[in-house]
């Protein structure tokens, strides 16, 4: 079994930190695990065809048409694709056809208080926030078994369509300073299918702390393997 790490992109995910947290995991499970450092690879469709999965950590950045179709096509004929937090849902955000394929797109993560202390720095977009999982994704394979759970960082507000398989949520209360007028639920952690393909997407995983977190690595690793061809 073959597997492709796609990383780079914005450096304050730390691609490639994030994704060599995962890769013992994937040659533990059978897979020889290739690395590239940006999207150019999607365009070799020889190499692409014999790819079982594609695990993506590339935040922003920009994807070439080829690049997107040779990635596309490999999803279409069964390869899957999986990631997490903006190395996925935050990646290309120019392409529309790319953010067809994903079904879902980073809006924003509203941060503490404008006035509090620190504003403007990395840790004021940290809340405390709640994951919660789907009663009818109890018995799926991806979070058999995962209660709800608590994180302090990024909460991401996505844009989804109705395409979605969504396995846990997460709400963005209403707070005195926010222009929203009531509670936001955004689905954190979905799959999609795609032609023979599947598609995997958590959106916690801002740091390496909280991929390490117990539950979100253990649905990041379930993620992949359920996503692999």
């Amino acid at each position: 079994m073959r597997a492709l790490v796609v990383r780079g992109g914005w450096a304050g995910h730390v691609p490639v930190e994030a994704t060599e947290l995962f890769i013992p995991f994937l040659e533990k499970n059978g897979y020889e695990v290739h690395r590239a450092e940006s999207p150019a690879v999607y365009a070799d469709s020889s190499f692409m065809s014999g790819v079982d999965l594609v695990v993506q950590c590339y935040t922003m950045g920009t994807i070439e048409p080829d690049e997107l179709r040779g990635l596309e096509t490999a999803v279409r004929a069964g390869t899957g694709l999986a990631g997490w937090h903006g190395g996925i849902a935050d990646s290309f955000r120019a392409s529309s056809d790319y953010l067809h394929l994903i079904g879902g797109q980073f809006a924003c993560h509203p941060g503490r208080h404008p006035d509090e202390e620190g504003a403007g720095t990395e840790e004021h977009n940290f809340v405390p926030y709640t994951v919660n999982m789907l009663p009818e994704a109890a018995d799926h394979p991806i979070t058999a078994g995962i209660a709800d759970f608590d994180l302090v960082t990024e909460q991401y507000w996505v844009l989804t369509d109705d395409y979605v398989d969504v396995l846990a949520t997460t709400t963005q209360r209403v707070r005195p300073w926010d222009p929203w007028h009531r509670e936001v639920t955004s689905p954190a952690i979905w799959t999609r299918r795609w032609g023979d393909g599947r598609i995997f997407v958590a959106t916690p995983g801002h740091s390496l702390d909280v991929l390490r977190h117990d539950s979100v690595r253990t649905v990041i690793e379930r993620g992949m393997l359920w996503a692999a061809r």
